[in-house]
């Protein structure tokens, strides 16, 4: 019998990688793992993989580095605890990993013998990334993607990313041409008109399509003609549309479409061939490994002054192998750098670690409290600045949500109450702005649940919600209650179901925002506010609780 081709059987091979991606997505984990698990099925009925997969696996690669690229400010990759602790994380994972494996094939360990201190280090290399897929995953569902515990993550992660193009370029062993840097200075040079075309995409299909034409027509293919990889490219052409606002639009518009095409890549990993006993046992042992990479991820970021509880779910959320690692396993094997099975060995290492990782991500509160004790030795003395503690002194009303309508909620109660009304904000420009209108406005993010274990509020009697998405006001009400507030809370909405939700939740009053702004939205609980202090004018109220 011929052997079936991937997509010449496309009915079937589709119709088993989705019910598969299906089946698991609503156990709890990414796709991703029901696509290897296809990749294996087809590869047991005989099921080959063609050029036509390939194309469409380095099309999915090709618009994940685009996409990265697009999110790649420097900026965010100064802070310390991102770049050193994704460094320093690195370096040691590398290490350990690569001594460790060849010690084993040294004593004599099938499973590593043969492997040369170089291979060892490769491989070490492939299992120190974590998944973007799965933090990201995992951080948007529990609502912590602003949360310092968050961005750290997901910093730490752009990191790794980076550490895997650098590894990609370097692969080629071909040395660029001399028309190389003149290229990139070219690149610099056409930004201004590229962003021209951008702003003039409309919102509609022309986005996606100047999306494919950035990443493909100028990265992919003007890298290749001057000898540097062409993967390499698309991530560049990406860091110099970055900064340009609509960046995150296209990447959003790219997302479905690049997340399409990476579902030819893990299918072709498991097209390779099928594991056997040995190669699952090896996969269950390189799980048994991710704790040490979650502990010596807690052990920097304790070290570069983060709070116990800020490094342990952040060191919780990378616990688990990449993607990249198979992206660099690809690499490593086509280069005969490393045998064959060893993709295969890191594929089901990957889909195990996720299995392994989602339920402790959902109980990571829980397992902090655990272990509070003992995980608030590694502390250091001195705090990160985004984790000292949030004095709101002898406010009484709390405005979150400094956009028009908290501004002008907080003008019009200042204008009677004075310095007992006090603003949290979580875009730092702002802040800034705020004080040198005269508010006064302090910088917190309601949405992280580590502001609520940093703030002192002891004094508050009234709490607006004026943050413009329903789901951080909902958040912040449900954190007010969970520290045992009592007072009074008025909620912003935009639709009759928000503010039924938000009442539900215990708000008081919640506010629709097409019937009123600011003033109106202060004017409504101004009589309450009235009420509670007696009618007293802010010279005679007492700052007594």
């Amino acid at each position: 019998m011929e052997p079936i081709s991937v997509l010449s059987a496309y009915p079937v091979t589709l119709s088993v990688a989705f019910l598969l991606g299906f089946i698991a997505r609503q156990v709890g984990l990414p796709p991703l793992v029901g696509f290897l698990v296809a990749g294996f099925l087809f590869n047991a009925f005989g099921v080959e993989s063609d050029s036509s997969i390939e194309i469409v696996a380095d099309l999915g690669v090709t618009l994940l580095l685009f996409t990265i690229g697009l999110k790649l400010k420097i900026k965010n990759l100064t802070r310390p605890e991102v770049w050193a602790g994704a460094t320093g994380h690195a370096l040691i994972t590398v290490l350990v990993f690569g001594l460790a494996f060849t010690l084993l094939g040294l004593l004599g360990i099938q499973a590593f013998a043969g492997l040369d201190l170089g291979r060892a280090l490769l491989i070490g290399f492939a299992l120190c990334f974590s998944s973007t897929v799965f933090a990201v995953k995992i951080l948007e569902e529990k609502g912590e993607m602003l949360s310092l515990h968050g961005r750290t993550a997901i910093g730490i992660l752009i990191m790794q990313d980076v550490f895997a193009v650098l590894f990609l370029t370097a692969s080629t062993g071909k040395l660029p041409s001399l028309w190389a840097l003149p290229l990139l200075v070219a690149l610099v040079l056409v930004r201004p008109g590229i962003y021209y075309i951008l702003n003039r995409c409309g919102h509609g299909e022309l986005l996606p399509m100047f999306g494919l034409f950035a990443a493909l027509a100028i990265g992919v293919a003007s890298f290749d003609l001057v000898g540097l990889k062409p993967d390499l490219g698309a991530l560049v052409i990406g860091m110099l549309l970055a900064n340009n606002k609509r960046a995150s639009e296209i990447a959003d518009n790219l997302f479905s479409l690049k997340e399409l095409f990476l579902v030819g890549f893990f299918v072709q990993i498991g097209l390779a061939g099928l594991p056997t006993w040995h190669d699952l046992g090896i996969a269950f042992f390189l799980v048994l490994l991710v704790p040490l990479k979650v502990a010596l991820f807690f052990l920097l970021l304790t070290r570069l002054r983060m709070r116990a509880r800020s490094s342990f779910l952040a060191s919780l959320s990378l616990a688990n192998y990449s993607e990249f690692g198979l992206i660099v396993g690809a690499v490593g094997v086509s280069n005969g750098w490393m045998d064959s099975s060893w993709m295969l060995i890191i594929a089901i290492a990957l889909s195990i670690s996720f299995v392994a990782a989602a339920p402790l991500n959902q109980i990571s509160y829980k397992l902090f409290n655990f272990g509070r004790a003992y995980l608030k030795r590694y502390e250091g003395e001195i705090r990160h600045p985004e984790e000292t503690i949030i004095d709101l002194g002898e406010s009484v009303v709390a405005i979150f949500g400094m956009g028009r309508v908290g501004s002008g909620a907080y003008d019009f109660i200042s204008g009677d109450f004075g310095d007992l009304v006090v603003g949290v904000e979580s875009n730092a420009n702002k802040v800034v702005d705020h004080h040198a209108k005269g508010r006064r406005v302090v910088h917190g993010d309601a949405t992280d649940p580590e502001f609520w274990a940093r703030t002192r509020h002891g004094r508050l009697r009234m709490v607006l919600l004026a943050m413009p998405e329903h789901h951080a006001n909902l958040y912040a009400l449900r954190q007010l209650k969970e520290t045992g507030f009592s007072g009074f809370i008025a909620a912003l909405a935009q639709f009759p179901d928000e503010a039924y939700e938000l009442e539900e939740a215990g708000a008081q009053v919640a506010f629709n925002l097409y019937e009123g702004a600011g003033a109106g939205f202060a004017a409504q609980v101004e009589p309450l506010l009235a009420e509670m202090t007696g009618g007293i004018p802010r010279q005679k109220w007492s700052k007594e609780p």
